[in-house]
């Protein structure tokens, strides 16, 4: 009964802070057995441990900024460098230890304020869709995701979710003019604003479509199309500024494609072929022969495309399922499939809500359980370092 009695945002609140807290178990008994590495000693601390991996460029980029000429390995190639990460983050985090709170406190947390956040305010978007407790469910969904811990520790993902969250909210009430300052700072934030400039276009052509049942003034029409040419803007901003800062024109291309030579070797950056590429890599690493790998890409492919159109899905909205198809094609289009594909693949998170839907006891506690023992499986081969790991987050 006092569950009841609480306001939404308090049941929201206590489940995220339940989430966290299970989940800092989970990092702590990892941290216990962590053995020396590149970025901590033996069993480091709590917040230590979370500032593993790519937390490490983001303190380098709040102290030491961006470099003005690009690093090369042996061979001439760009190697990885602060580039590959935006800026809006680090800024913040380094805010926030000016009030004396050293680095890894401070960014841990600023992005669990930041997962509070996004969890709020994706409440409030599934609330457009789904009946109260289907809704409150899918945030627990979200709190305790596989790789929810990523949003407790020192990574922009949580506060890029949150961002992501309040530019869908304001995209399904169709508050157009207020998506300019969000995007504006998203896309410094998290990669997505080019994906989200596609949501918008198709959002144009089903309002065009359906406009005689719901009118779509013309003010409106302007107003999306202004919107949407922003977002593709902002979302080439970013390269534009490595370009003019270290005057290599394909700087952040270049950049990116650091991260994947060491699976593929160095290649150009040709849409839509990575992930056959990954697949055909992938399925030689595991003994299989190459074609099966890209036929299990052309196989996810198709029911992902078909998972869009399932009633769990459909009850989304057009608005949510076109962002999915959106994201979703904007990976097939630049993303290489390696281990850190699970966090890249969190801006997808409505989809809890479809996962939500069903209210069945046995199937609730049941997926919630196996997406903490996934949590553990995720800490386990992602984040814990075990002497040269070569699967980062």
């Amino acid at each position: 009964m006092r569950w009841r009695l609480l306001p939404w945002w308090g049941r929201v609140a206590l489940i995220w802070l339940g989430a966290r807290a299970v989940t800092t178990v989970f990092v702590l008994v990892f941290a216990e057995g962590q053995l020396a590495n590149a970025w901590t000693g033996a069993k480091p601390d709590l917040f230590a441990f979370s500032n593993l991996w790519d937390a490490r460029w983001y303190q380098i980029i709040a102290t030491s900024g961006y470099p003005g000429e690009l690093p090369l390995d042996e061979r001439g190639h760009v190697a990885e460098n602060a580039w590959a990460f935006l800026p809006v983050f680090p800024a913040l985090v380094r805010g926030v230890t000016f009030l004396g709170i050293p680095w890894n406190v401070a960014s841990v947390l600023l992005a669990f304020a930041a997962g509070l956040g996004a969890a709020l305010v994706l409440h409030r978007l599934l609330s457009r869709f789904l009946e109260p407790d289907r809704a409150m469910f899918a945030i627990v969904l979200f709190a305790v995701a596989p790789v929810s811990p990523i949003m407790q520790f020192g990574y922009a993902e949580s506060l890029g979710a949150l961002l992501l969250a309040v530019a869908l909210l304001l995209l399904v009430e169709r508050r157009y003019g207020w998506l300019v300052p969000v995007l504006a700072v998203w896309a410094f934030t998290r990669p997505g604003a080019l994906a989200f400039a596609l949501t918008l276009g198709l959002h144009f052509l089903v309002r065009w479509r359906r406009r005689r049942e719901d009118p779509f003034p013309v003010r409106e029409q302007l107003l999306v199309i202004a919107v949407g040419l922003f977002a593709a803007a902002v979302g080439f901003a970013w390269p534009g500024v490595v370009w003019a800062v270290t005057g290599v024109p394909a700087g952040y291309t270049e950049t990116e494609l650091a991260w994947r030579a060491g699976y593929i070797g160095h290649q150009e950056l040709v849409p839509f072929t990575a992930w056959f590429q990954g697949g055909g890599w992938w399925a030689e690493f595991v003994g299989l022969p190459a074609w099966l790998g890209l036929f299990a890409v052309a196989a996810l492919i198709v029911a992902f495309a078909l998972a869009l159109f399932l009633p769990a899905v459909r009850r989304l909205g057009v608005d949510l399922r076109l962002w999915l198809a959106s994201y979703g094609l904007y990976l097939l289009a630049v993303f290489f499939p390696q281990s850190s594909t699970f966090r890249i693949l969190m801006p997808m998170f409505p989809l809890v809500g479809a996962l939500a839907v069903p209210r069945a006891r046995w199937y609730r506690w049941s997926i919630v359980v196996v997406f903490l023992a996934l949590q553990w499986v995720w800490l386990h081969v992602c984040w814990a370092v075990s002497g040269y790991d070569w699967s980062p987050p």
